[in-house]
């Protein structure tokens, strides 16, 4: 097997092999950008849906939100289905999943059989969430496993993005009307149909990319790991070395269960109920509603439908630019000392949009908010969405992959996660009601529940920046 190595100059070798991690790592990252489509696209979708099927409130919630239970499910099968049909066709399945889940939404005929779609593409969300960044982390080299594993989160951020100026540029064509007729069926019917391209390619590319040694190891398909091996590490690599290692640590790991995490009168061990904490404080700062309900949102509060949707698109631009800055910062500064920063900065911005919020006159199509508190409500909600991307949004899942203990880990970030999908499907579900309640009050809660977790965080919660994961046992 050394051969296959050494017939190529170690320079040339180590440009192919950084080409093909790389390729291998974005193939899987592909997962996130669906991730981040699919959870997205639904936002330009809103009104048209309101309208074809003729529905409150609560039934929009419902039908919006109703994805995330999908997801709870997708993620927490992911894992299991993984060890036993491998890595990259539990891929191929979030794949298909995406695609029919697409076609469903583009053509229901009625709110409920929509609300099946969704659940398919729910469980394909779930699914990705988990095994792109799971295969990376056991493909990447030990030098590039940081930057390599941020993919997945700028794949994300960067899938919202691009549905948002899919839906820009969709109701353009569609005359500003999110039911405008366009190739025979409505404009937001086509935006959730064009997530099959997406999904055709993600099945594509998956299909061309290697199982993940550690799974061929487990499986006893030592002559494949070495084939997998010898293109990922460095020239030289002593790769029966290589696959022994991986073996015992392997044997060596213990399989956490559910009944690990319990102790105490608490019922759960401490470590996990701040996990759990952490899970709720970051959706409870309402950050889907803004990628699910934007363009209602600034729809419901006068400004033109074409701009909502620009609005829109501007907010994710602004989500990349905090993801990206969120990486460079985080082993710099720290988790802790980033998550004070952005609680404060969120508890302000939300509050600053509270406040202009509660300048709203008019109900429905003539519901207006004069200047310059629409001014400053725009402002606010991008400050909110750029303190968020640049802390919260990254710093969480970090610090939930470096916080528990080696023989909790899996249980513990498997229930922290359930709790991410389960309080996101109850803002998501509620916002409707809440916004016709008060839209205002609304952006208070959210605004105190990010004042909160300051300190939270200070008081509760230990810094993992520079410490291996074996000190947080």
């Amino acid at each position: 097997m050394p051969n296959i190595i050494s017939a190529v100059p170690p320079t040339a070798h180590s440009a192919h092999r950084l080409r093909h991690v790389l390729f291998i790592s974005a193939a899987a990252a592909m997962g996130g950008f669906l991730f981040g489509y699919d959870s997205a696209v639904i936002n330009g979708a809103v009104e048209g849906i309101r309208g074809k099927f003729d529905i409150g409130s609560a039934s929009l919630g419902t039908v919006i939100g109703i994805a995330l239970l999908g997801a709870a499910a997708g993620a927490m099968t992911a894992g299991r289905l993984a060890d036993r049909i491998g890595r990259p066709r539990v891929m191929q399945i979030a794949a298909v999943l995406f695609a029919i889940s697409g076609i469903g939404s583009m053509l229901p005929f009625t709110v409920w059989d929509l609300g099946v779609w969704r659940v398919l593409g729910g469980i394909a969300i779930g699914m990705a969430s988990v095994i792109g960044p799971a295969y990376i982390s056991e493909i990447a080299p030990a030098e590039y496993r940081g930057r390599l594993g941020s993919l997945q989160q700028a794949a994300i951020v960067l899938g919202i993005a691009i549905s948002q100026l899919v839906n820009f540029a969709i109701l353009g064509l569609a005359g500003g009307d999110q039911r405008g007729a366009l190739l025979g069926l409505e404009a937001w019917q086509i935006m959730l149909g064009i997530e099959v391209l997406p999904a055709l390619v993600y099945g594509l590319v998956v299909m061309r990319i290697p199982e993940s040694p550690r799974y061929l190891v487990a499986r006893g398909r030592i002559v494949e790991a070495k084939l997998v091996l010898a293109g990922i590490e460095p020239a030289g690599t002593d790769l029966d070395a290589e696959v022994a290692r991986i073996d015992a640590l392997m044997r060596s790991e213990h399989k956490s269960s559910l009944r690990d995490l319990l102790g105490g009168r608490a019922v759960l061990l401490p470590i996990v109920w701040i996990g759990i904490a952490l899970a709720i404080f970051q959706q409870m700062s309402g950050i889907n509603v803004i990628f699910y309900y934007s363009a209602t949102l600034w729809q419901s509060v006068g400004i033109d439908p074409s701009d909502s949707f620009f609005y829109s698109f501007t907010t994710s631009i602004i989500n990349i630019i905090g993801t990206g800055l969120a990486i460079v910062l985080i082993d710099r500064i720290g988790r802790k000392t980033l998550c004070v920063i952005g609680s404060v900065g969120m508890a302000i911005s939300l509050g600053v949009a509270a406040w202009a919020f509660s300048f709203l006159v008019g109900q429905g199509d003539d519901a207006a908010l004069p200047n310059p508190q629409g001014t400053i409500a725009l402002f606010a909600v991008h400050a909110f969405v750029l303190f968020f991307a640049m802390t919260w949004g990254v710093v969480l899942w970090v610090l939930l992959s470096e916080m528990f203990p080696n023989r909790i880990r899996v249980a513990a970030l498997s229930v922290a996660c359930s709790v991410i999908w389960i309080t996101n499907w109850l803002i998501t579900v509620s916002f409707p009601s809440m916004a016709e309640w008060s839209l205002s009050g609304s952006y208070f809660i959210f605004a105190a529940f990010a004042a909160f977790s300051a300190p939270f965080v200070i008081w509760c919660v230990r810094e993992t920046k520079g410490r291996t994961l074996e000190e947080m046992g």
